[in-house]
Order: structure tokens, then sequence, then C-alpha cells
């Protein structure tokens, strides 16, 4: 406790005198849900039922020459950076650019400075102001256009976290940092390694399309085709790049609500090896380790980490009172191990040909005690039944990357290699002393992704770009159990053609307009498209802003194929579904002020959702029963609208001193019935700042509100999908870090320091006041 009276003494320390500081300146429709496919019987029947702008450029080990192309392309991304923008780091650095995929280590190619445009952003790199008096930092994405531009002039909504923003704040996961971003509500059954599901405005979670280094990750072993961020740490991320909105005119199926853009940060400079080591709550122990840098024409980053927690228990006290749990039910707890790899590494062969390689590795353990669980207390009497999930995933990249004609024409051309296994059993044994569950259940999917796109600059005229793409998606889903048989394997294949205009007019008015062009083996052919403009309003610092598209869902290979039966209970694919579609749009003003210090805005969207996919079931006589047996299955049944407002402020009160809030309102229903879609919160409000008193020593605070929302209930006789109500919640962190000296760092967070008891989902506890510390050490 004396620990925790420290930290709230300091938190409060903090706010009072940010506050001071701040007035003497005058001048922040799928639903989390157990591993799909098959539990043990008696689970699925309970589950079915419910400084000044100058380019930095660091000393190099790179030797080479610059060619005269490069030195233009520098010259010209200094005059981009004298606004205010890191155009670009390193000797050889200076002529690469991300050439619109992150994953690429490109370069060569400058946009010329009547287009306002940064042509020469290393991947990974965090693109800000050089000097803090300058005001708040320039945001490059390069999602959004699939080349690096401001922000400011993108149509599309868009927020980009940097690793530095990620290591300030302490996130060491996924789910955790991506909680506190506009537009998103994060879902995550238990604490770190549950099942996590992200809903952006509304949408289902399987409506957002994530991709590591150019390489999409949805993951097509699970039902809904959704990512699940659940064992997804941070280390080794450069930036996540968050895109609000149809988006399937650049990225194809399943970027209906939007995209996760997530990118490997790149090694440059000397070798720079490090060690962190943490400990903390809940058994948490971490290690890190990883080094980074660049000899000659290669450069590289590899980052290893091993997780654990060990005795966090998720099962809300309610359910035990009402299923009468006995002592050791109410005192299981979860554990998770988690090993990850992330590597970059990367080869110019010549000044304008280079090659990259990308890869990230996660291996977990993750055993738990779940409130599905402890509803079988009379069955398994004083046994304690567990659920034991492993996970194996595999994401790697190739790209190889030419700039031709002097950086007029950019392509990329990139191989990559997914495969995700999972594997689902139970330890333990019912009252009757008959095992668990000892036979597992297999979910595996792999995909295989050829693609290519090239950028045609035409100076003053805009850019073209063009690309095409190939996937193959196969799954595999079985048990050995030999009484209940599965065997299912399936697969598709996507070809994809798309194009895009890209221009200004006189650095007022900027716009892109893309198309896109689906054939799929399974579910048929799709064509999508987007327009975004952006009007810079002279002299006022305003930016009016407004995007329209389209976008699909595919049906899963699960929802078309998987066919199992239980006792008393089965599943049936059915291969006749149809995509989802949605058209959208959002429109929205952005304002800066008190020279580029304070930044404000607000977005209004709009989205409309056709041939929804949802679960519908029937029973079947059965000989012997007098109930049959349950059938499940998937079909087009319904029309959504999600619609709502996403509102910031970025106010740089200090140098030392800065703040940054969001709020999200959100309105989701299932059109066909006026029913509000579960587990989309209607209101999310999240604060934070930072500041750093003493050179050294930096202090980060959040506070994150999420109101109420309908959800599956887990215990009583109601069983439809939203007649449970999720109670709201607030938590509030602080993290510190003080470098004490080039070697070595140390650091201390706290979690949810009012201990809030919150379930979101509902029936799955989230951690309580939770204390964390460790060391880095640098080289």
């Amino acid at each position: 406790m004396t620990f925790f009276r420290c930290v709230l003494t300091t938190s409060t320390i903090l706010a009072v005198s940010g506050v001071s500081l701040a007035g003497a300146q005058a001048e922040a429709l799928s639903g989390t849900s157990p591993q799909s496919g098959k539990f043990s019987a008696h689970k699925v029947a309970v589950s079915r039922a419910k400084p000044q702008g100058r380019v930095e450029v660091p000393h190099s080990t790179r030797t080479r020459s610059v060619s005269a192309p490069q030195r233009e392309a520098a010259q010209r991304a200094e005059r981009i950076g004298q606004s205010g923008v890191i155009a670009q780091s390193g000797a050889a650095g200076a002529a690469r650019s991300a050439a619109g995929q992150q994953s690429a280590t490109t370069k060569g190619v400058a946009a010329s400075a009547g287009q306002n445009t940064v042509g020469t952003v290393p991947a990974g790199r965090t693109i800000v102001s050089l000097s803090p008096s300058q005001g708040l930092p320039e945001v490059i994405t390069v999602s959004a256009l699939r080349r690096p531009v401001r922000a400011d002039d993108v149509g599309s909504s868009v927020t980009v976290i940097t690793d530095e923003q990620i290591a300030t704040q302490q996130r060491r996961t996924l789910p955790d940092i991506l909680a506190r971003q506009p537009g998103l509500n994060v879902v995550r059954s238990g604490g770190f390694g549950g099942t996590t599901s992200i809903f952006m405005r509304g949408a289902n979670a399987n409506d957002v399309k994530v991709r590591i280094d150019g390489m999409d990750v949805n993951d097509g072993s699970s039902a809904s085709n959704a990512f699940d961020a659940g064992q997804f740490v941070t280390d080794g991320i450069g930036t996540i790049e968050i895109l609000r909105g149809p988006q399937s005119g650049l990225y194809g199926a399943d970027a209906m609500a939007g995209v996760i853009d997530i990118n490997t940060k790149q090694g440059q400079g000397r070798f720079k090896p490090f060690v962190r080591i943490e400990g903390g709550s809940y058994g948490t122990f971490n290690q890190v380790l990883g080094a980074s840098g660049s000899s000659g024409r290669f450069h590289y980053n590899v980052v290893l980490s091993h997780y654990r927690i060990d005795g966090f228990h998720e099962v809300p006290r309610y359910i035990e009172r009402y299923h009468d749990s006995n002592r050791a039910q109410r005192r299981a707890g979860d554990r998770n191990d988690n090993r990850s790899a992330n590597v970059k590494l990367g080869y110019d062969v010549t000044h304008n040909f280079d090659l990259g390689l990308t890869a990230r590795l996660i291996q977990a353990n993750y055993h738990t005690f779940t409130s599905y669980d402890d509803a079988y207390t009379p069955y398994n009497g004083d046994q304690l039944i567990r659920d034991n999930n492993t996970q194996n995933e595999a994401v790697v990249r190739g790209t190889a990357h030419l700039s031709s004609f002097g950086g007029r024409f950019d392509q990329v051309l990139g191989l990559g290699y997914m495969t995700n296994r999972r594997r689902y059993m139970q330890d333990g044994q019912y009252a009757t002393g008959t095992p668990a569950m000892t036979d597992p259940d297999y979910y595996r999917s792999t995909r295989l992704k050829v693609d290519w796109h090239g950028t045609v600059d035409l100076r003053k005229f805009g850019t073209v770009l063009v690309g095409a793409e190939h996937f193959h998606d196969s799954i595999n889903v079985s048990t050995d159990d030999p009484r209940e048989p599965v065997h299912t394997t399936a697969g598709m294949d996507t070809t994809a053609g798309y194009g895009q205009y890209e221009g200004n007019w006189n650095r007022i008015l900027y716009g892109a307009a893309n198309v896109r062009y689906d054939a799929n083996s399974r579910y048929g052919n799709h064509v999508t498209w987007r327009v975004a403009p952006a009007l810079h309003v002279p002299n006022t610092g305003t930016i009016i802003k407004a995007s329209a598209g389209s976008g699909f869902h595919a049906p899963s290979l699960y929802q078309l194929f998987v066919n199992q039966r239980g006792a008393g209970w089965g599943e049936e694919g059915n291969p006749n579904l149809k995509a989802e579609t949605m058209i959208g749009y959002d429109v929205g003003v952005e304002q800066k002020l008190l020279h580029d210090k304070l930044h404000f805005g607000a977005t209004w969207y709009d989205n409309k959702v056709r041939n929804l996919i949802q679960s519908s079931s029937y029973v079947q006589p059965a000989a012997g029963s007098a109930w049959g047996n349950y059938i499940y299955s998937f079909g087009n049944i319904g029309h959504a609208r999600m619609y709502g407002v996403e509102a910031f402020l970025d106010w740089k009160a200090l140098d030392t001193l800065s703040f940054a809030l969001n709020y999200t309102w959100t309105h989701a229903r299932d059109t066909e019935n006026d029913a509000l879609l579960q587990r989309r919160p209607q209101h999310k409000f999240n604060f934070n700042t930072t500041w750093s008193p003493v050179k050294d020593f930096t202090l980060s605070g959040n506070i994150l509100y999420t109101s109420g929302w309908r959800d599956y209930p887990l215990i009583g006789e109601s069983f439809c999908a939203t007649c449970a109500k999720g109670h709201g919640y607030f938590t509030i962190d602080l993290a510190a870090n003080y470098k004490i000296n080039r070697y070595i760092s140390v650091f201390a967070r706290a979690d949810n320091l009012l201990n809030r008891q919150y379930e979101n989902p509902v029936g799955y506890l989230q951690p309580g006041r939770a204390g964390y510390g460790g060391f880095t050490l640098n080289y």
C-alpha cells in the first residue's frame, strides 16, 4: 500500500503542476468470443445461447558517395524540413523513401516541394518537429496513400502512433495502446493473452484489416476472420497508423471499417544493443533484448522478448456467487507465457535498389479459468477445469525496391507468408472422474501473398499509383477426439488490381481518388472506390477534410465450409454466403492555433452496411433426445448503420509539457430490428499528459473513460445477444522513466490506480490496481 500511496501522491503533484504550468503559458457485431471453433459440448451450448527545420542527418557508417538524384532528393527534403519536419535521417538514408509501402526500405524518391509532400521518409522512423519550440510534431502518414504525405494533406481520418509515444506510456501490448485511440473500442477476454477484438467506428471487429510490414494478418482460422491482438506485444514497433472509414479502394477485403497498419522500426547508425527487465503485479516477469544499427549497406533491427503473467483471476464475484463456486475456483488464476521475435533487415544493393526482410514470430501458452468453466461447477464438483490454448504464429515478408528515372518511377515487389496454428484443450477432470477435453482441437490457417505496386511522379501534376496483389488462403480445422471427428480443409484465391490519382491545386486543395477490383474464387468479384479531398483555408490554420468510399468484408473460410458435431449441438458452413458491403463517408474540421502549438478538430462519420453475416440456428430432431440437436450456421440476414463523432485536442503548453485528449461518440444499430449492436459503448474519452520537469526524467499520466454497452449475459435465463448491460468504467494510469546515464534507465508505472473492478466484455474481469518497475541497459 505504501507504494500506491506514493504513486497516488505523485499523480496529484503531476496534475496540479501541469495545471499551473499550463495556466502560466496561457497562450488529448462481432464480440470477443472464446476461441472460435469447438468447445467442450456443455460450454458451446451455453455460449451459443448468448528546433528549426533543418534536416537531421546523424553520422552514419555508410561511406558511399551520394548521387546527383540523391543530393536533389536531400535538398528537396531539406526545404520541406524547414517547415518543421524531419524528412530524413542518415547520409544514404537521404535517398530512402517509404514508397507507399512501409515494409519496403525505399530510396531516391523526393516529391516536389510544390506538392508539399515528404518523399524521403525511412520506414519505421518517427516523423517529428526538429525543435520543441516550433510547436506540435508534424505527422506523416504512409498508409493513407501508400506513399509518405503530411496527414494534414489527406482527407482521410488518420492517427499515427510513434514508438516514442509507446515507450513514454510504457504500453507493452498492442491492445493497451489501441484502447486509448479515438474511434476504437478494444474488448479483451481477461488479462494479457485473452482473445481480443478491435471495433472501429461501431463496425464489427472483423471489418478492420490489420497489416504488419505490408502483410495482411487477419486470422483465417477464426470463425470471423478477425485479427486477434491478444498475444501481440509492442516491442520493435516503429509506427502504428490507424486509417478510419472504408479503405477497400486500396486495401481490399476486410478494410470495410478501416485499416491498422503496423510498421517495424528500422535500424540505423552504430551498433546499439539493449536489455530491459520488468516485474510487477500478477506474477509479471518480462525480459526483452535486442540490437539495431547499420554497417555499410546493411541495416538491422532485432528484438526478442519473453512476457509472463501468473495469477490473474478473471471471473467476477457475482458470477461465482450465482454458481456457488468453491474455494479453488474462486482463487483460480490465469497464466500466460509469451515468446516473441521481431526482425527487420535491409540491404542497399545500389543507390537506387534495395532488398528488405521482416519477420514477426509468436509462441504463446495461455491457461485460463473462465466464467464458462465456472458455470459448470455442479458438473465439475470440486475439480478445477482449465482451458489450455497454444498459439504459434509467423509473419514473414520480403521486398525488392527499385527507383528509376531519378525517382520519377518507384516500384516495390513483395512476397509474404503467414501461418497461424492454435490448439485448444482442457486440463483436469469432471466430478465423475472422466478426463476433461484431452483430445485437442486444432485451428490452422496460412496465407501467401504476392504483390507489386508502382508510383509515377508527375511532379506538379500529382502522382499516379498502380498495383496488383494475389492471395492464397487456406484453413484446416480438426480434432483428435475419435468420438467427434472433425476435419475440414478449404482454400480460396484472390487476385486484385488497383489504381489511384493524387494531387493538389496551389497547395490549397488536396485530393486523392482510388478504385480497386477484387476477384475471389469463392464469393465473387467486387469493385470498391474512395475519394478524399482536403481543403486548407489560406492564412487561417483551418483544414476541412472529407472522404467517401465503399468497402466489403469477405465471408471467412470457416463460415463457408466448416462442419462439426458435438453432443447436442453442431455447426454448418454456408457456402452461399455473400460478402458484406458498406458505403461510408465522413467530414471534419481541424484548426491550428498558437503557432501550431494547439491543434483541435472533430469528424462526423456515417456508415451503412448491407448483407451482414450473422449467426443463425435451428433444432434438428435426434433419436432418443427430447430436445434434438442445436445446429448453428451463418447467413446474410442483417443491415446496420453506424454513425458518430470523433474529436481531439493536442496542446503543447510548454516545451516540457503537453496534453492530448480525444472523445468518441458512437451510435450503432441493427436496422432490421432497431437493436443496439453489442459491445459498442456510446461514449469514450481519453486524456494523456506528458511532462519532463527535469532533464532525462519523464512522467506520463492517462485517464480513460468508457460508457456502458449492451452484451451477452452469462447468467440468468435471457440469452439474447444484447440483453446484458456492461457497466461503464474509468481508469487512471501513471508511468515514469528516468535516464540515469547513457547506459541505464529505470522506470515504473501504476495501472488502474483507483482499483476499478470492471468487465469488458461482460463476464471477464480486467486487471485491477497493479504496479510494475524495472530497468533498461543500453550501449
